[in-house]
This record gives C-alpha cells, sequence and structure tokens, in this order.
C-alpha cells in the first residue's frame, strides 16, 4: 500500500492562470455515490462533469457483492411477507449506533422506499425473493436476507426486526454492485454528461472567502484548473494508504486484507481537509471474518485465549470480528463438538485441531487448566433449556455441546482471513455539505459515499448494504442541493 498524510495546498482563485472547463457541479470520483449524484444533479438541469482517476467507472463499489440496505416497507419485503416501516428502521439504526447522527437516520429510513424505487428506475429489479438462512450474502439471486444485528440481543427488542440487505439479482458473493455503476454510466451518457478518466482532482481552489470554486486536476498528459459552482468529493475511503491506515487504524495495519482499490488513498478526504473540513470516526473500520456459512458454526461458542465467552455468537460477522478485536491479543476460537460440525468448509476461519475431550482442547489452545470447562458447562445448562442468559443467543441457534469430539476454529488476528476497509469521513449535513470543526458549512464542498462519515460509524454497528445504501441515497441528496445551489 502506497501511503501519505500529507494535507494538499489549496489554490487561491487568484492565482489560477484560465480555467479548461466552468461547470454547476464537478463530481470527483464515479463510484456508487458520484455516480447517483451526477446523475441527481444532471437530472435537475445542472451542467455536471465527472473525474475518475480510473480508466474505468466504479472504484471499490464494482468489488461489492451489491447488497442495498433498504426498508421501511419495499416492493420486495412486501412481496415475501415481510413487515417493516421506516418508524422500525430508525429504532433500529439508532438502537445499533453508539453515535448516531438522528438526523440522517431519519431521512434516510423515511425515504428508503422512494430510493428503492429510483434505484429500480436505473433499469433493473430485485429479486422478489428472500433467503432465510444465516449467510454473508445470498448465493444466488434471491433479493433479500437479514444483513445486520436486527435479530440479535439487545436490538431484537428495541425495534421490530426485518431483513433490509436488498441483493441485486447477481449471483455471487463479489461484483453484482457494478451492476448499478453499468446503468448509472449509461444514464449518464443519456443526460449527456461528461465523464472523463484517468483525470484525478488534486487541490481544491477556493476564493478570498474561502469558498470551493473548483479544483486543480491531473491526467497522464495534462492538467489544468476547473471551475465549478460546487464540488462533491466521492472519491473513496483511506484503506489503501498505509500511513493514514497506521495513523488513523492501527489495527488495520496488522494483517487484514484491505477492501478497496488502489485509489483509496485517502485524497479526497485530505482535499477537505485542506479547507477546514471535520473528519469524524477516523478510527473506526469495517473488519471480518465470518464464521458462516456454514450456518451450523453458530450453533458453537466462540471463546478468547482464556476459556471465556465475550460475544453473542448469532451477532452478524463484522460485530463478531469487532469484538474479537476487543480481546487480549485479537485471539478468540470458535469451539464445535462433533453434532453440530459440518463437512462444509469455511475458508476464512481455519480449522486447527481436533480433541477426544474438552480438557485436551484447552491444553492444545493454550487455555488455563479448567476455564474451558467452565464455560461449556455453563452454556450447556442453560442452553438445554433453551436460554443463553449471558449472551441471550436466539433460541433457534442454542443446544448443549456434549457430543465429543471437538474443534476448534482460529478467529484470532492474523490466523483467521480478516478483511476490511476505513470508515471514517468527511462530516456532512444531510444534504452532502461538509461541516468544519465549529459546524459551519464549507460553501461549495459537498461529500458522500465513503468520503463522509457513516451513519453505521463503526463495524460493529454495521449491516451489509450500508455503503452502497447510504453512498447512493446521500449521493443523490448532494448532488440535487448542488444543482439547486448553482440554480440559485
Amino acid at each position: 500500500m502506497a501511503g501519505s498524510t500529507e494535507i494538499p495546498q489549496t489554490v487561491a482563485l487568484a492565482d489560477v492562470p484560465q480555467f479548461s472547463d466552468e461547470v454547476d457541479v464537478l463530481v470527483v470520483g464515479l463510484g456508487m455515490a458520484g455516480g447517483c449524484a451526477a446523475v441527481e444533479a444532471a437530472s435537475h438541469d445542472a451542467h455536471v462533469l465527472v473525474l475518475e482517476r480510473a480508466a474505468v467507472a466504479g472504484g471499490t463499489t464494482s468489488l461489492a457483492g451489491g447488497h442495498f440496505y433498504l426498508g421501511g416497507g419495499t416492493a420486495v419485503q412486501e412481496a415475501t411477507g415481510h413487515a417493516d416501516s421506516a418508524e422500525e428502521m430508525e429504532k433500529y439504526l439508532n438502537a445499533v449506533s453508539a453515535d448516531p447522527d438522528p438526523e440522517k437516520i431519519h431521512v434516510y429510513c423515511r425515504d428508503s422506499v422512494e430510493h428503492f424505487n429510483w434505484l429500480e428506475g436505473l433499469g433493473f429489479s430485485f429479486e422478489r425473493s428472500y433467503y432465510p438462512k444465516k449467510a454473508v450474502i445470498q448465493p444466488q439471486t434471491q433479493g433479500l436476507m437479514y444483513t445486520g444485528n436486527e435479530k440479535v440481543w439487545p436490538f431484537r427488542d428495541q425495534a421490530v426486526p426485518a431483513p433490509r440487505g436488498h441483493k441485486v439479482p447477481v449471483p455471487g458473493d463479489t461484483g453484482g454492485a457494478s451492476l448499478v455503476i453499468e446503468l448509472l454510466v449509461k444514464k449518464l451518457a443519456e443526460l449527456a454528461v461528461e465523464v472523463r478518466y484517468e483525470t484525478g482532482a488534486r487541490q481544491l481552489v477556493v476564493d478570498t472567502d474561502g469558498r470551493v470554486v473548483g479544483v486543480a486536476w491531473k491526467s497522464p498528459d495534462a492538467s489544468g484548473f476547473i471551475r465549478a459552482k460546487s464540488v462533491i468529493v466521492t472519491a473513496g475511503g483511506f484503506v489503501s494508504n498505509s500511513e493514514m491506515v497506521a495513523e488513523n487504524v492501527p489495527l488495520m495495519a496488522q494483517k487484514p486484507y484491505p477492501l478497496g482499490t488502489t485509489y483509496d488513498d485517502g485524497l479526497g478526504l485530505r482535499m477537505g481537509r485542506s479547507v477546514g473540513a471535520q473528519l469524524r470516526g477516523m478510527d473506526q473500520a469495517f473488519v471480518t471474518a465470518p464464521i458462516y456459512p456454514p450456518a451450523s458454526m453458530v450453533m458453537g461458542i466462540i471463546v478468547n485465549k482464556n476459556g471465556e465467552r465475550f460475544v453473542t455468537e448469532d451477532s452478524y460477522h463484522s460485530r463478531t470480528s469487532g469484538f474479537v478485536m476487543d480481546q487480549p491479543d485479537s485471539a478468540a476460537f470458535l469451539v464445535i463438538d462433533e453434532t453440530h460440525m459440518s463437512q462444509e468448509k469455511n475458508y476464512l476461519v481455519p480449522l486447527i485441531d481436533g480433541w477426544e475431550s474438552v480438557e485436551e482442547m484447552e491444553e492444545g489452545l493454550g487455555i488455563p487448566a479448567g476455564k474451558l470447562r467452565v464455560t461449556i458447562d455453563r452454556y450447556n445448562e442453560y442452553a438445554a433449556k433453551g436460554e443463553d442468559p449471558d449472551f441471550h443467543k436466539a433460541p433457534e441457534y442454542l443446544a448443549p455441546l456434549t457430543q465429543g469430539p471437538w474443534a476448534a476454529y482460529n478467529l484470532s488476528l492474523g490466523k483467521a482471513m480478516y478483511a476490511g476497509f476505513t470508515m471514517g469521513g468527511m462530516v456532512t449535513t444531510v444534504d452532502g455539505q461538509v461541516r468544519r470543526e465549529d459546524g459551519s458549512v464549507i460553501e461549495g464542498l459537498y461529500a458522500a459515499g465513503a468520503c463522509a462519515s457513516n451513519i453505521a460509524e463503526n463495524g460493529k454497528n454495521y449491516a451489509s448494504g450500508t455503503q452502497l445504501g447510504e453512498g447512493s441515497f446521500f449521493g443523490r441528496r448532494a448532488g440535487r442541493h448542488a444543482a439547486a445551489a448553482a440554480a440559485g
């Protein structure tokens, strides 16, 4: 990973010799957020130009499987018999977030059905089907599944659970979101929006009042300046910048595989800082090595190096992984007996070994003698009654672990194949306007997607589809607001 924490210098408007272009709205980055921002701005009669550093559109979005976190009664939810409301969705997102942004969460939930309809209006349909098993992503083209902690205690008691992980109709774990990118690019062409590939924004141009009025750009064979009434930065996160990762999320520097492209180098965030943007959540990350599928793995118990449970095993995979990171040496093991063991392999969490007794397993794992036995005995006592007073695992995943031989899988950082991305970004209004530390708005500057702070500000609170869901949603709002500002 390349890396730099350097903040680029701004360029004074008076020092710009000439502009190569003058537009209403300039969008920096053509991933999910940038594509939606550009389409919405152009649809509201703005003259829009898009810069993309890569040779093709998509960025990190094109790596994603294609989950959009949507709810409130979408057509897929209704067709599959899953009642939901904007109010329950809002309750859940506020409950699961340690430091929620109630205003953003409110508009996101209130307008979620409208946004679902807008996405389908691009030219695809979410399949009206439901995948009921515990999985990271639907294996085929099923349109809906649980992708968060809605059914996990304590959240299931704080909001009525509903599945909200809407997947685009592309089979497989990765790449599905590229379908939406292709449709956005097509829509931009229909709207006569120019996209310049292999061209990146490098610095922000500001006037004497501190308003952002354009960018300095660079391509392989040219450079120059573009004047814009509004600049929307959607240039990705910083997972591929080793220096920024080490400074902000040192845990990410140890082992996890980065989920991102080489262009997730934090340049958009550093450009924001150059004009005083407030950053939030820079120390937060999504890190995960799922224990499922197979779903039967959830029947086991997860313990730390002292043989103690510390999380309910039916948590969404990044919540489980977030708690693993908090354990001594970020070490943990999934313990399961023969009755619940599956022949289906989990390639991310390696099998350590099998043992004929719990005592032999304790010795093999280096757990203090007797500690794991106490944990298993307590778990079994209550599981036999369908209870879990310590961590409240859902009854469907509760059963005594009594039948040897025993197996242990390694969830420890550096042993399991963890992957992740950064979650920090610029603080924005509900319309994408970037804020300073004092709360004031930086005129002319917007941010969305991975360049903006998330409504789910850390991996424990995350649900698959939040990035694509809020990136597309708040990208649209930024595009609309920027177009209105240009017209006004």
